[in-house]
């Protein structure tokens, strides 16, 4: 039996229907009904974007954008066809939502909500953040010389939330002499701050406020100068340094740096020694440094070494050295030191030599001791050496597949690090680990409240044959007992750019779905790092496709491993990930019954075509440079957007944020439009846009929760498992 109820038709329908475009509304609760089935009952369709076309032309190619007016974020056409996007997703999900609130209150219930993060110590103090249940930000807070000490609350965010939508304060930067802090607070979404000061003696909000930049703030050593960065209003390319004295109008601070160059950004911190301020500029290929010292803010920066192409390093100090991690002649990293006073690579000597198997990641300098984070067969290590005599050792995780990462440690002399740990059957865990006793101690593990046990699920690492004959890593869990029948529901997650690794790691809120009897793997296709920097530059540029095809072979692979089938098999990805969703949704609609994808870049042509679009003109060397012909046509050959044809697609979740300063909102909603006026199946196709948030989706902790709610009730429904 049907339950046909009326509902309040929003504003945003009206507007739209005024036009023609959009009948009335009612809504259909039926189980397992198709898209077509909802909302015929429903007597809803889907919202239609008015057809407003734009040539585009490019090397000799003439495409017509019939979507391309949704750019316009402040034409209230575009702002009522989001909502009533959105009020098609509410109507055609509304079966789903007892379903919905059941999964938002098991994620809350397995969280404790009152909790205390794992203090660390810097100089006279314990710093740490902490939740409140029933709030939806952290209090960050410290304590003097120990643990027993009263606490001093640095920052409050739920305070400086009252009365915004959206809220995101980075975490306050604590002054040479730990009596004042900076930070940056930004209510919109796409990342332009209003950096503030306080002075922790008394609880004064200093009166110097520095409005709309970025949240990269350092201090210098004489406890009133402090560093930031300054965006581009377009672009929002970081590429101006700027110094502030506390006390002076903030309109008359110095440039001390600009980056001419669109193709590279920049940012400014200081060494873990404290001697050094760096700005350091940034490009996908190259990096390029320069130095002051932290005593003399007023100084001038001096260039480390002159920027070369495909020349990537990073640097820190300690002693009478700056240590460099560098692709010079090592394609996977190796670790260099050299004189301060004496910075040409003619003076550079070899502390770790390049492998070809191993992947230097990043290191951390303590008095005693050396730690290098390196992945070797696609999982982290940690080793550590000593700087003199014998002893180098790597610490032993035990599991098939983990994530192990250095945490925060800004003390030099100690000989205790501390370090993060979690695989998918391990909740988050933080360790202090003495590298001279090689004894490790657990500070603490994430509580996962209720009837959680980790032995009660399984974890596996599998690799997965590619077309080509590459082994492409795969992590799966489950609940013990699965039948590998073939029947199971999988949700598949891929990412694959930047050289970014996706490691297996602990989800509480993905109980939900291992409980409810499905299998999660991550597919950890080329793009990434996870088997050295070959895997990153055998996934980008003209090689870009292995991504993809990647992806769509490890989903085969489960399917022949019994694992799962089409019918049941899904899909998720975002941002770059979306890309990898858009694209598989082209190759190979048949292979997955639904596809999740959040804030995805799918207009790749059109993106990098235009030079005032964020992040364009930066990834040219991620990408390709599409006013090149050669990339032009690849990249026009696999753009999700522009493949979009006449032929059936899976089920879809689009999810974006209005303010999104890193893949505009249009993107998707152009993509949906598309989608929408050439598919020709009945599945279900819905854009839910946050109207308040920008990439990162809603802030706040329990708004999070429930887009993750909504998520697994998509998947869930479709699934055919609503209990």
């Amino acid at each position: 039996m049907r339950e046909i109820r009326r509902l309040r038709v929003p504003s945003a329908v009206v507007f739209l229907s005024s036009f023609g475009l959009l009948p009335c509304l009612c809504t259909l609760t039926a189980p397992q009904a198709t898209a077509q089935e909802r909302a015929v009952a429903q007597e809803v369709t889907p919202p239609v974007a008015p057809v407003i076309p734009k040539r585009l032309e490019a090397h000799g190619d003439v495409r017509i954008d019939n979507y391309y007016w949704l750019n316009q974020r402040d034409n209230p056409e575009v702002i009522a066809y989001l909502e009533a996007e959105n009020a098609y997703t509410e109507a055609v999900m509304a079966q789903t939502q007892a379903l919905q609130e059941t999964l938002f209150e098991e994620i809350k219930g397995r969280i404790k909500e009152t909790d205390l993060s794992v203090p660390y110590r810097k100089g006279d103090y314990f710093y740490y953040s902490r939740w409140e249940e029933g709030k939806d930000y952290p209090i960050y807070a410290r304590k003097r010389g120990s643990l027993d000490a009263a606490e001093q609350i640095m920052l409050d965010v739920n305070e400086l939330a009252e009365g915004h939508g959206f809220t995101s304060v980075s975490f306050p930067q604590v002054s040479s002499e730990q009596n004042l802090i900076a930070f940056a607070h930004d209510t919109v979404g796409r990342r332009f701050y209003n950096i503030r000061f306080k002075n922790l003696d008394t609880g004064e909000i200093l009166e110097d406020e520095i409005p709309q930049v970025t949240a990269n703030i350092a201090w210098a050593n004489d406890n009133r100068t402090v560093f930031y960065a300054r965006q581009d209003p377009v672009t929002l390319r970081r590429y101006q340094i700027y110094r502030h004295i506390l006390g002076t109008d903030p309109t008359e601070d110095e440039l001390v740096y600009e980056e001419a160059d669109v193709e590279f950004s920049c940012g400014v911190w200081k060494t873990k020694s404290e001697r050094f301020m760096i700005i350091g500029t940034y490009q996908t290929l190259s990096n390029e440094f320069r130095y002051l010292d932290a005593d003399d803010p007023v100084g001038e920066f001096m260039l480390f070494l002159p920027r070369e192409h495909e020349h990537e390093y990073s640097l820190d100090h300690f002693g009478d050295f700056f240590y460099i991690r560098t692709n010079y002649e090592a394609q996977n990293f190796r670790l260099m030191r050299t004189p301060v006073a004496h910075t040409g690579k003619e003076h550079w000597e070899e502390v770790i030599a390049h492998r070809d198997d191993v992947l230097l990641l990043g290191f951390e300098i303590f008095r005693d001791y050396l730690v290098v984070s390196e992945r070797k067969d696609g999982l982290r290590q940690l080793r550590i050496r000593p700087w003199s005599g014998e002893g180098e050792h790597y610490l032993d995780f035990g599991e098939p597949a983990y994530l192990a990462y250095v945490s925060a440690n800004p003390e030099i002399d100690t000989k205790i690090l501390r370090y993060g740990y979690t695989s998918m059957t391990t909740p988050s865990s933080v360790y202090d680990y003495d590298m001279e006793t090689r004894e490790r101690t657990l500070l603490k593990r994430e509580e996962v409240l209720g009837e959680f046990d980790s032995a009660d699920y399984v974890t596996e690492r599998l690799h997965a044959p590619a077309r080509d004959g590459t082994l492409v890593p795969v992590s799966i869990v489950y609940r013990k007992g699965l039948e590998k029948d073939g029947s199971n529901p999988l949700l598949l997650y891929g990412y694959g750019s930047y050289g970014a690794s996706m490691d297996a790691s602990f989800s509480s809120t993905r109980l939900s779905l291992l409980d409810r009897g499905f299998v999660y793997a991550i597919a950890h296709v080329r793009g990434g790092e996870e088997l050295g920097r070959q895997w990153y530059d055998n996934g980008k540029l003209l090689k870009k496709k292995n991504t993809f095809t990647d992806f769509i072979d490890v989903a085969e692979f489960l399917i022949a491993e019994g694992y799962t089938n089409p019918a049941v098999l899904f899909a998720q990805g975002g941002s770059a990930g979306g890309l990898l969703m858009g694209a598989i949704a082209n190759m190979r609609p048949d292979l997955f019954k639904g596809i999740v994808t959040r804030v995805p870049w799918v207009d790749v042509v059109t993106t990098m075509l235009d030079p005032s679009i964020p992040l364009t003109t930066s990834e040219y060397d991620e990408w390709g440079d599409p006013n090149e012909e050669e990339y032009y046509w690849y990249m026009l050959s696999y753009s999700p957007y522009d493949n979009v044809e006449a032929k059936d697609y899976p089920n879809m979740l689009v999810t974006t944020g209005l303010h999104d300063s890193q893949v505009q909102y249009f993107e998707p909603a152009k993509w949906v439009a598309k989608l929408r006026a050439l598919k020709t199946d009945d599945n279900l196709l819905i854009l839910k846009t946050n109207m308040e948030a920008g990439h990162g989706g809603a802030s706040g902790r329990y708004r999070r929760w429930r887009e993750t709610a909504f998520q697994y009730a998509f998947l869930l429904d479709l699934a055919g498992i609503t209990e």
